[in-house]
C-alpha cells in the first residue's frame, strides 16, 4: 500500500511539473512559431516565412530603439558593478558588513514600488525624466543584484592569499589588482550579465522613469501591441528571447565554475 501511494505521489508531482511548465513556455512556443507565419493575422498558419524577420531588420525605429537600449544597459552595467564592488570593498574594510544586509530584500521588493517611489524623487527634485533618469533607475535596480552576488564572492575569497601577498611585499593596489580583483572577477561578469538581462527586458522602469525621449525595445514594443497584433513584435520579442536565453545560459554557466572555484 506504501509503494502505490509513493507511486502516485510521484506521478502527480511530475504532473504538476509538466504542467507549469507547459503553462509558462507554450505562449513563448506559440510566439516563436508565429513569427514565421506568412499571413499578418497570427489566429491561423498559412506556410513558412522569414517576411516578418526582413521587415524587422529594415526598421530604422526598432534600430534605434535597440541602440537605446543597448546604451541605457552598458551605461548601467558599469555604473552599478563599479559603485558595487567599491561599496562591498569598503564595507568590509571598514567592517560595515551589517550595510549589506539592507541590500537582500531588495531582491524581493516588487519592481513597480522601486519605478514608482524613483519617478517620485524625481518629479520632487525637478529632475527632467528621459536618458539620464532611466540610467539611473536601471543602476539603482542593478546594485541591488550586484552587492549581493559581489559581497558573496569575496566572503568566500581565502584570506590567506592576501595575506600572503602583503607578506611577500606587495602593496595593497598590487594585491587588489594582481589577487582579489581576479579572484572577484567571475562574480562581477556574472553580475554585468544579470544587470544586461534585467535592463534590456525591463519595462516598469522605462515606462515610469523614461519619459517621452527615451524609447527603449520594451516600449517599443509596448506601443506597438496598443495598435494591434504584428507579426514584426513576434519576430522582435523571439529574437530578445533568444538573446536573453543565451546570456542566461553564460550567467548559469560562470556560477556554476565559480561554485567549483
Amino acid at each position: 500500500m506504501d509503494n502505490v501511494w509513493r507511486g502516485l505521489k510521484k506521478n502527480l508531482l511530475m504532473t504538476w511539473v509538466a504542467g507549469t511548465y507547459l503553462f509558462l513556455y507554450v505562449p513563448l512556443i506559440i510566439l516563436a512559431v508565429f513569427s514565421f507565419n506568412s499571413i499578418a493575422f497570427p489566429y491561423r498558419w498559412e506556410s513558412f516565412s522569414l517576411h516578418w524577420y526582413y521587415e524587422l531588420f529594415l526598421s530604422s525605429e526598432i534600430w534605434e530603439a535597440a541602440k537605446n537600449s543597448l546604451m541605457i544597459a552598458g551605461s548601467s552595467v558599469f555604473l552599478s558593478v563599479t559603485l558595487a564592488l567599491f561599496f562591498v570593498l569598503w564595507c568590509s574594510q571598514r567592517k560595515r558588513n551589517y550595510l549589506l544586509a539592507f541590500f537582500y530584500p531588495n531582491l524581493v521588493v516588487p519592481e513597480i514600488v522601486v519605478a514608482v517611489g524613483l519617478l517620485s524623487t524625481f518629479v520632487f527634485l525637478e529632475v527632467p525624466l528621459g536618458f539620464p533618469s532611466l540610467i539611473v533607475g536601471h543602476t539603482l535596480l542593478g546594485f541591488g543584484y550586484a552587492v549581493p552576488l559581489i559581497y558573496t564572492r569575496l566572503a568566500s575569497l581565502d584570506r590567506r592569499l592576501i595575506e600572503a601577498s602583503l607578506d611577500l611585499g606587495a602593496t595593497h593596489r598590487q594585491t587588489f589588482f594582481r589577487i582579489v580583483l581576479p579572484l572577484l572577477m567571475p562574480a562581477i561578469v556574472a553580475a554585468s550579465l544579470l544587470i544586461f538581462i534585467l535592463s534590456l527586458d525591463d519595462f516598469l522602469m522605462a515606462f515610469f522613469c523614461g519619459g517621452t525621449s527615451a524609447q527603449t525595445l520594451s516600449l517599443y514594443i509596448f506601443s506597438m501591441i496598443r495598435s494591434g497584433v504584428s507579426p514584426v513584435v513576434n519576430a522582435l520579442a523571439t529574437l530578445m528571447l533568444v538573446v536573453s536565453s543565451l546570456l542566461v545560459m553564460v550567467f548559469c554557466s560562470i556560477k556554476t565554475k565559480e561554485t567549483l572555484w
